[in-house]
């Protein structure tokens, strides 16, 4: 696998960053239904939301390299979609990163306005806000709300990425995939 993008092809660490927020989401959602479908009070909620939180913020450090990444020239999708795929493909992009930006920063105020600090690895990042409850509960119902339109973005992105490779039979799921996968593939275009 090249380490540069190529002219068909993301490079390795563009792939390796992209597979990897999909790793991180499928924790972080994971431990949010778990979490849910556990009584009250069940020894695993606590170790749930830790790690949930850890996923998150994970997703948050990484989310900047990947903007970095964002820089450099892509792979085209050949054949070239149409103008309004294109624009549906950066609006979704746009939103995807919206997501990863700000769900870990409303978490992150939801905890301060309610007067706790962010654990991360044995310590702790200091609250930007000073507690206020109502404003807990407010940050709290965003940070889900954004969490819940994850679901329906990530699903969008995934579908999308299937719709190109298997009905529309561009490249556009290929320019990401690692080379090995890709291999078998080249001849469906």
């Amino acid at each position: 696998m090249q380490r540069a993008s190529t002219v068909d092809r993301y490079g390795r660490l563009s792939i390796i960053m992209h597979w990897s927020m999909v790793v991180l989401f499928v924790g972080i959602y994971a431990c949010v239904e778990l979490r849910g479908a556990l009584p009250k009070g069940h020894a695993l909620k606590g170790p749930l939301l830790g790690g949930h939180a850890l996923l998150g913020i994970a997703v948050f450090a990484l989310v900047w390299l990947r903007l970095l990444g964002r820089l450099s020239p892509r792979p085209p999708i050949v054949p070239k979609p149409p103008v309004w795929q294109a624009a549906m493909a950066n609006a979704t992009h746009l939103a995807l990163y919206g997501l990863m930006i700000a769900t870990p920063l409303l978490a992150w105020l939801m905890l301060g306005a309610a007067g706790k600090p962010l654990p991360y690895w044995g310590f702790s990042l200091p609250s930007p806000l000073s507690a206020d409850p109502a404003l807990a509960r407010t940050l709290k119902d965003w940070h889900e709300w954004v969490g819940n339109a994850g679901y329906a973005l990530i699903g969008l992105h995934a579908c999308a990425g299937l719709v190109h490779h298997y009905w529309i039979k561009d490249n556009t799921l290929k320019r990401m995939l690692p080379e090995s996968f890709g291999a078998g593939t080249r001849d469906r275009s």
